[in-house]
């Protein structure tokens, strides 16, 4: 009997003990989300005042990445760089006119991405070229801007994938380089 009270008391011991840990997990979790900034319903669906955190905006690369990156990437975003928006203005602008020849498919300035439609060259109607340019950072450097082209040839009524010169996406990269030197140069854009 003695053992059987012992082993009643024990596990209800454990059991007090199990709550108090969910208590205390469940307390801490709560607290480290009062520093939070509270947005109103007018601030979340307004693009100019979304909130950013700065971890995204930083000189490192920007993006998702850095919310892999646990502790580090407290750095504040560069001179010139916009409020709220992870990629270089400059870059943005002249990733938009570089590629203004070809339908916009989409465009998202907080991710950096430019997506175009398919686009057949006058010249050539039986080949189409898609474009899709990643500006990655909030530097105005070569190394903040991609592009991948996209090629198709019609054959038989059916639209069949083509390889693209390695020199075209590099030829449009360099063509966004220049242009973004030229707004910055000529002070297009606020920033």
């Amino acid at each position: 009997m003695n053992v059987r009270l012992h082993s009643k008391l024990a596990s209800r011991r454990f059991n007090h003990g199990a709550g108090l840990v969910l208590m205390a997990t469940f307390a801490l979790s709560l607290a480290s989300c009062s520093g939070a900034k509270q947005l109103s319903a007018n601030q979340l669906n307004n693009p100019e005042t979304q909130y950013t955190p700065p971890s995204m905006n930083g000189a490192s690369g920007g993006g998702i990445g850095n919310l892999l990156t646990l502790g580090g990437g407290n750095k504040a975003a560069p001179a010139g760089s916009a409020s709220g928006v992870a990629v270089n203005a400059y870059l943005w602008r002249a990733s938009l006119d570089t590629l203004s020849f070809m339908p916009l498919a989409s465009a998202d300035p907080f991710a950096g991405v430019i997506i175009t439609d398919w686009y057949s060259p006058p010249a050539t109607p039986n080949e189409r070229f898609k474009a899709t340019a990643y500006v990655l950072g909030s530097l105005l450097s070569a190394n903040d801007v991609k592009v991948s082209v996209f090629r198709q040839t019609l054959e038989a009524g059916t639209w069949v994938d083509q390889p693209v010169d390695p020199a075209t996406a590099n030829g449009i990269e360099d063509r966004i380089l220049a242009r973004a030197a030229e707004l910055k140069a000529a002070g297009q854009l606020n920033g």
